[in-house]
Formats: C-alpha cells, sequence, structure tokens
C-alpha cells in the first residue's frame, strides 16, 4: 500500500455469501473468519433496529450495498434467520468483535484506532481502557462530536481533521444508527489514512466501562434487548418496544412469500419470498 501498511486487501466480500433477509441480507461468516481476513473496507453489523431503518430511510438504504461486510449482529435475527430455512454460522455482533479485532492486532504497528463518537469524556475512558489491555497506545484519537453535528457550522470538517491528525488507519464510528453509516458513506474519501470503517455505536460505550454487557446467558437465550431496555428505558424505547413487533410481521410476511420491499424500483412487482 502506498502508506506502507502491511495489512492485506479483505476478500471476505467476494468469499462467503449472502443470507436474504427482508431487503437486506448478511454475510454468512463466523468470528474467527471476520478478524483473521477483514483488515480494509467498511463494516455494518445489521441487527433489528437498523434493519427496521432500511423499511422506512430511503437513504440508509440507498448505501447499504456500499459496505463491504454485513453480518448478523442480533440473537434475534439469528433465531429469525434459522426460521426462514437460512441460518447463518453465528451471530457476529460490534461489541464482541471490537475487542478480538484490536487484541488480535496488539502487535501490529500498522494498526491505530481513532474513536469518533459518544458523549464528552466516555471514549478517553474507552481508549484509556482498551490501550491498557493491548499493551501499547493502539487508540491514537478520540472526539466527541456535537449531537446535530450534521447541522451545525464547520463541525464535519473539523471531525475530519481531528481523524486525519491522527494518522489512524481504523476508524470507529459511534455517531447513531444510520447517521455513522450515512458520515462514513459520503465523507471516508476525505479522510484517506483510514482503511477500515467500524460503525459500532455503542461499543464505545462498553469499552469505557461505563455500561455493563449483560451475562452471556441473557445475550445467548435472545433477550439482551430487555436486560438494555431495563438498563435504559428512555433510550432503548423505540428501539425495542417500536422496532420489534413490526420485525416479526414483515418476517413472517417474508416467510409466506408476502414481503415487498418498500423501495423496490417497480412497486408492483412480485413479492419477495424466503
Amino acid at each position: 500500500m502506498a502508506d506502507g501498511s502491511t495489512m492485506p486487501p479483505a476478500p471476505v466480500k467476494a468469499d462467503f455469501p449472502k443470507v436474504k433477509i427482508l431487503n437486506a441480507w448478511v454475510h454468512d461468516l463466523s468470528m474467527d473468519e471476520l478478524v483473521e481476513n477483514f483488515t480494509e473496507g467498511a463494516l455494518l453489523t445489521l441487527h433489528v433496529d437498523s434493519i427496521m431503518k432500511l423499511q422506512k430511510d430511503r437513504a440508509f438504504h440507498a448505501i447499504f450495498d456500499q459496505f463491504d461486510v454485513i453480518t448478523c449482529d442480533s440473537q434475534i435475527m439469528t433465531f429469525a434467520l434459522q426460521f426462514l430455512g437460512t441460518p447463518v454460522k453465528e451471530r457476529v455482533s460490534g461489541s464482541d468483535y471490537f475487542p478480538r479485532f484490536y487484541m488480535h492486532h496488539k502487535d501490529n504497528p500498522d494498526v491505530t484506532v481513532f474513536l469518533l463518537g459518544g458523549k464528552p469524556g466516555i471514549a478517553d475512558l474507552a481508549a484509556k481502557n482498551v490501550n491498557a489491555k493491548v499493551g501499547r497506545e493502539i487508540i491514537v484519537g478520540t472526539d466527541a462530536p456535537a449531537f446535530d453535528f450534521e447541522t451545525k457550522p464547520g463541525e464535519i470538517d473539523r471531525m475530519i481533521e481531528a481523524v486525519n491528525a491522527s494518522g489512524a488507519t481504523v476508524c470507529l464510528v459511534g455517531l447513531g444508527g444510520g447517521r455513522q453509516e450515512k458520515f462514513i458513506v459520503k465523507y471516508r474519501d476525505r479522510m484517506p489514512k483510514v482503511k477500515l470503517w467500524l460503525p459500532l455505536g455503542g461499543t464505545i460505550d462498553y469499552e469505557s466501562g461505563t455500561f455493563a454487557r449483560p451475562p452471556a446467558w441473557i445475550t445467548d437465550a435472545g433477550f439482551e434487548w430487555l436486560y438494555r431496555l431495563v438498563k435504559e428505558p428512555r433510550a432503548r424505547f423505540h428501539r425495542y418496544v417500536i422496532h420489534e413487533p413490526p420485525f416479526i410481521i414483515a418476517l413472517l410476511k417474508q416467510k409466506l412469500g408476502l414481503y415487498r420491499d418498500p423501495f423496490a424500483k417497480d412497486a408492483s412487482s412480485a413479492p419477495r419470498g424466503g
């Protein structure tokens, strides 16, 4: 590579099959395969909230296929794909993936990370914790943008300059579902040193230690959503109470061959089945 990085190109997008779910898909791959092979491109971890955004947000839907690897980041979706008869190897969540990623690259000086997002001070705590685990300064910069960064004059330019000044080769973006993905697609060409884009939302909170993850048995049983709802009722109500029932209905429609992509070019096209 021109910048001297030793990270090889990622073959994942071409090598792993896609599994259809509603008007989206996920790649059928394991966590190990993702960690060991995916070193360049843009990742998207798909969960119920994001797939329901894809039913209503045309701009988000339009950029979906610009992500190189899309994983099933939801135990509920894992169960759903089994129900449809198209199971994936395993759930590959962003919050599980990122610790595996930075420990896998702990001795690789070509991998440095910028944390873009989170409330003031939270990304700094996450950087301190991750760097202590890794044993080197793998997190080389953080930034907590204004919540209304899209409309605040000069804020996006300032964010881009912070990433570029850090020299990071990886950028973890936590700007909220849909917003962070749109930011990556729109502005990544202005940050050419970054080779790997990770829109991982709440991962910054987890790494900071300010929000504890549930026990593994809760996640494996598909009840992580309930754990988060109890812990953060105001923040999680819309995501888990408003979006979950329509997802189940849409899933049943796909199973019965009645689901229609709301953004299909031909609105009168035949229903999409499972």
